[in-house]
């Protein structure tokens, strides 16, 4: 199945290496002893890696969560061969039930044959005794019933005819007698053969039966373990994709910020181009002065606007995927989806975290309301930025989700809050 605990530990390292190489990248950003020239080619650069860091990050993402694919349909697969171990453990239990059932009819039927036994022994004694009264009685008048010594004994012609006729007398009255005691006699060694028969394949049966029971039983427990196995890895798993969507998310808030210092370094350049053909240093200082303090002035809310108008703007682009640099319906990053939303309010703030960390007046926690910014430091402080709906939730543009609602009170969002609120107005 997939890489198994490999694939994982690879992808875990992977992990390891692009969020070293991403923090190493970031200081490049802040480098001031680089002509701008230099500096929008170096920040070109890191964007492209960035990018490329980005999609090694959803090819491991989509391996994770193939792997976590095949493992729920291993699981729903074992859930399955425990049903039917289950189905045939309550068969097999049914026949052993009713193999104890035949065994012990089949004991009852032996009391009763052996009872019966009694009575046809009896009848057969009895039988014996009437032969051999008859027998005696046969002596005592002079007869003979030994054949040998009707063949050999007699002592002339008329001797034999005499002994023979008188053997024919008893065989003849005593025939009916003779056949029942051999029928009688038959019939018992018959069906005791029989039930003996029968019980000693029950009895067979039923150690089969509990030799299957505890094959079936081993067997289960060998899928229990199986199955625990598999929910291990599948939340190894899952940790794993939450650790590579937290990565993409810092990954993002970083190429946003890149693009932020390029499109600055940029603007920047050409100003600087513009200086060098204006014709007199005074023009260029003063249009340098001019952009500069353009460049460095954060835009001051404007008070038309209102929270809850904001709120509901943001809300209704629940589920827009996130686009890095993104500012419009479409497609958003964290900071231009803060800056949308307060622009369909009426008021107009920064696009970038850096700008928005600086607006309006800095408030505690317990002091937060709905509409407030808050600030999480991820890839760097301030890194990602939402819009404060109370009862510890935010409404921003995430890596993973888009535009959604989050939970900051606990897992990666409370790890990475410290605390940061800003209240516009």
């Amino acid at each position: 199945m997939g890489k198994g605990s490999e694939g994982i530990e690879k992808l875990k390292k992977t992990i390891v290496a692009l969020s070293t190489v991403a923090l190493i990248g970031s200081g490049s950003i802040f480098n001031t002893n680089v002509t701008y020239a230099d500096k929008v080619d170096e920040l070109e650069d890191q964007q492209s890696d960035i990018e490329e860091k980005r999609s090694k990050i959803k090819e491991d993402l989509s391996e994770a969560e193939a792997e976590v694919a095949d493992v729920l349909i291993e699981v729903e697969e074992l859930n399955k061969e425990i049903e039917k171990l289950d189905e045939a453990l309550e068969k097999n239990k049914e026949k052993k039930k009713e193999t104890k059932n035949n065994i012990k009819k089949m004991e009852e039927e032996i009391e009763d044959f052996e009872e019966e036994i009694e009575t046809l022994e009896e009848k057969i004694e009895e039988r014996t005794g009437i032969l051999k009264d008859r027998i005696a009685s046969y002596q005592k008048s002079g007869g003979n019933i030994d054949y040998l010594d009707v063949i050999f004994g007699s002592k002339d012609f008329g001797d034999l005819i005499s002994r023979i006729s008188a053997v024919t007398k008893i065989t003849s009255s005593d025939q009916k007698l003779l056949e029942e005691q051999e029928e009688d006699q038959a019939e018992v060694e018959k069906r005791k053969d029989d039930v003996e028969e029968k019980l000693e394949e029950q009895e067979d049966l039923k150690v089969e039966l509990e030799g299957m029971e505890e094959l079936i039983n081993d067997q289960k427990e060998e899928n229990k373990k199986k199955k625990k196995s598999l929910k291990d890895k599948e939340k190894e798993l899952k940790d794993l994709v939450s650790e590579l969507e937290d990565e993409d998310q810092s990954l993002s808030d970083l190429e946003s910020t890149v693009e932020n210092e390029l499109n600055t370094a940029e603007e920047t350049e050409v100003a600087e181009d513009q200086e060098q053909n204006n014709e007199t240093s005074s023009q260029s200082n003063a249009t340098t002065a001019s952009k500069s303090d353009t460049s460095n002035q954060s835009p001051t809310p404007s008070e038309s606007g209102n929270y809850s108008s904001a709120i509901e703007a943001g809300r209704s682009q629940i589920g827009t995927p996130y686009v890095s640099a993104g500012k419009e319906p479409g497609g958003f990053d964290c900071s231009g989806f803060v800056s949308w939303a307060y622009g369909e309010a009426g008021q107009s703030l920064p696009s970038h975290t850096d700008g928005l960390s600086k607006v309006g007046t800095k408030i505690s926690l317990s002091e937060a309301k709905p509409g407030d910014l808050v600030f999480f430091d991820t890839y760097k402080k301030n890194g990602h930025v939402g819009i404060y709906l109370g009862n510890n939730e935010f409404l921003g543009a995430q890596t993973s989700t888009g535009v959604d609602v989050a939970d900051m009170s606990s897992g990666y969002w409370n790890n990475v809050f410290d605390g940061h609120v800003r209240r516009i107005q």
